[in-house]
């Protein structure tokens, strides 16, 4: 009973480390685009620096992860923690885009402001919005809500093509902008890979608890009852 209950609380502090992780790599994504927008290069400096939290937590819950695999008396907790291993490297990945942004908003703030931003917070709103859900969803043990967010991806894959394109007119139109429009291109398609992983994570969802792999069937498929 001892040990039933010794695992139980391991695995609860897996998932609080987790939600950490979440926390710190949603706040590190918001702080990046604040940086961009206000211009503020020692907010993105600080991006920058607090990416070492979120590598030292993907490896502690890897290394909690591994001593809880070879407890794990159920099936349904094998896949838990394969799982969270799974969600810490996406949100780990997310703090990466976030300092890639936090970069080149510093390269940005060297430059007038091409345009208002305008889309770029909007995508920035949007993948977090999935991932946010993405993270509920595992929470609260609803496949169906993590179903519903993978459609969402498509919209954000549009405005990040949308603003290639409209960054792309702008270089040939002024030559000058090329290296603010490929700051802004790289910003863009880091966003894009903010809700890929959002994605990711409710795709694992959808697998935690109905113990279907629904990476290359339909996206949304019709859930099955289990």
């Amino acid at each position: 009973m001892n040990m039933h209950r010794h695992f139980e609380t391991e695995l609860d502090s897996l998932k609080e480390k987790l939600l950490t992780m979440a926390s710190l790599a949603e706040a590190a994504v918001n702080r990046s685009i604040r940086a961009l927008v206000e211009r503020n290069d020692e907010l993105a400096r600080t991006v920058k620096a607090d990416d070492s939290q979120l590598d030292t937590l993907e490896m502690e819950i890897d290394e909690l992860a591994i001593s809880l695999l070879s407890k794990a008396p159920l099936a349904i907790d094998l896949r838990l923690i394969t799982v969270a291993m799974k969600i810490s490297h996406d949100l780990e990945r997310v703090g990466d885009e976030a300092t890639t942004i936090s970069r080149r908003a510093l390269e940005l703030g060297q430059e007038p402001q091409l345009k208002p931003y305008v889309d770029i917070p909007r995508m920035a709103s949007m993948g977090l919005d999935m991932f946010k859900e993405a993270l509920d969803a595992f929470v609260n043990r609803d496949p169906a809500k993590a179903r519903a967010i993978i459609p969402r991806d498509k919209e954000v894959d549009a405005l990040n093509k949308q603003l290639h394109r409209e960054l792309a007119s702008y270089m040939i139109e002024r030559p000058t902008t090329i290296t603010r429009c490929l700051n802004l291109m790289v910003i863009s398609k880091s966003l894009e890979r903010i809700a890929d992983h959002a994605t990711n994570v409710a795709e694992e969802v959808v697998y935690l608890y109905e113990g279907r792999d629904i990476r290359h069937s339909g996206k949304a498929a019709a859930p099955v009852t289990v």
